[in-house]
């Protein structure tokens, strides 16, 4: 079967419809990401409060509304990470209180600091181990808190829990305030030494840090915690704070985000941990933090490009908002060669078939007459035949083609002339015929 010859709306149809798909694949394949994001934090005092705010400050700097929802700590974190009608795209979270098992749809974007465990109690007191904890009253956070999921994990080892202790909810500030007015006998708080709530401890000539004997034990225990060292006199020199080394126990803080984040928020997030946690702190030295290691979660592909190789050429010179358009116009332009250069070498015959497209109706025509010179016709039918083909030559006359064109019209005016001869002809033969009818009538 003879195939049907593309029209000129179906043509222009074509290139519409893939000019389109050029246009909207790199939004499909680019989109922008959010101006919003809220981050899940914990309580006032809390080191999660604390470096949430200024994670915000360095966030609204790159164009992006942070929004920071107070929670009662890593635990609910997690839990809020977890259901997508939260709103939560971004968390801080406690090495040890989750992990991938247990919340599938969670990456991580990387450890930034150690979050020691600390035991504060009442200058006046003298606590050498934990066991001298059984029977007080122990400020140990609330319910869903890193805090209290640490205190019960670390001081349950040695019998020190519900049933043997009074374990109250107050943490951060509250904890701070409990303290000093006597609620509680000593307070398990977990955080950076940054954090207001340990700052305000760890400054009060009211309270002791104690020093836990038995920290390289329970680092074989539980191998998410490390033993560390608070130097005599690193808090303040000046006044020998604290008046001697104090041995603790720490745990990770590590970033965890939705497995949906958009790598954009990724980015900004990756840059804002860098430049939060790399400089030299207490615990750990410059350009160790923020860390790619996370024993729990699988870590966001995004941020394997980033600790392996940095941040990309676009990142580092353009802000957040242009960097996606200027991905979508590169997307665009390696689509526009690749689509491009094959399209373009066709646009010479493309133009040959629009410049043929309008000789196709006349040749058409001239098909007319020809199938109609295979019959029986008589003088009347060659003589209108004859006008039909007259006409066609004054259409292609009137055809303006380019003089690099030129030869579809000359092939044009060479079968309407081949088509005329034939008509001429059988219009001779016709008269003949009827003149050889009319001698044979006047011989009889």
């Amino acid at each position: 079967m003879k195939s049907r010859p593309i029209s000129a709306v179906e043509l222009f149809t074509i290139i519409f419809l893939i000019g389109g798909v050029m246009l909207s694949a790199p939004a499909y394949f680019f989109p922008a990401p959010p101006k919003r994001i809220t981050i899940a934090t914990a309580f006032k005092g809390a080191s999660f409060e604390f470096y949430g705010r200024r994670y915000k400050e360095r966030l609204e700097r790159l164009g992006l509304q942070v929004e920071l929802r107070e929670t009662a700590g890593a635990v609910e974190n997690v839990k809020l990470l977890q259901d997508p009608k939260s709103g939560i795209d971004i968390a801080f979270v406690t090495g040890g209180v989750s992990d991938a098992s247990k919340a599938p749809n969670i990456l991580s974007l990387g450890t930034v600091y150690l979050q020691p465990y600390w035991i504060f109690y009442n200058a006046k007191e003298t606590f050498t181990n934990f066991g001298q904890l059984k029977s007080t009253r122990i400020a140990v956070g609330p319910e869903g808190s890193g805090t209290k999921f640490s205190a019960e994990a670390v001081l349950g080892k040695v019998g020190v829990n519900t049933k043997t202790a009074t374990m109250l909810a107050y943490a951060g500030n509250e904890a701070v305030e409990a303290l000093d007015k006597g609620l509680v006998d000593a307070v398990w708080i977990i955080g950076s030494p940054r954090a207001n709530a340990v700052q305000a401890l760890l400054r009060n000539p009211q309270v002791k840090l104690m020093s836990i004997p038995l920290a390289e034990a329970f680092t074989r225990l539980m191998p998410d915690l490390v033993r560390l060292t608070l130097p005599q006199g690193v808090i303040d020199p000046e006044n020998n704070m604290p008046p001697n080394d104090v041995t603790i126990l720490a745990s990770t803080t590590k970033i965890i985000v939705r497995n949906d984040i958009h790598p954009q928020i990724v980015y900004a997030m990756l840059r804002t941990m860098t430049e939060e946690h790399s400089n030299a702190d207490i615990f750990h030295k410059s350009g160790e933090y923020p860390m790619s290691v996370d024993s729990e979660y699988p870590m966001a592909a995004t941020a394997v490009e980033y600790y392996k190789n940095g941040p990309s050429f676009l990142h580092r010179h353009l802000p957040l908002w242009l960097t996606v358009h200027v991905q979508r116009f590169i997307a665009l332009l390696i689509a526009a060669v690749a689509i491009g250069v094959p399209v373009f070498s066709y646009v010479p015959r493309v133009y040959r078939w629009a410049l043929k497209h309008r000789t196709r109706i006349l040749y058409g025509r001239i098909g007319v007459i020809e199938k109609a010179l295979q019959t029986d016709l008589s003088q009347d039918q060659v003589i209108e035949l004859q006008k039909e083909i007259e006409s066609i030559d004054r259409a292609a006359s009137t055809l303006q083609l380019p003089r690099s064109h030129l030869d579809l019209l000359f092939g044009l005016k060479v079968h309407i002339n081949l088509v005329r001869t034939r008509l001429s002809v059988r219009h001779e033969e016709i008269k003949r015929s009827m003149a050889s009818s009319t001698d044979l009538t006047g011989l009889f």
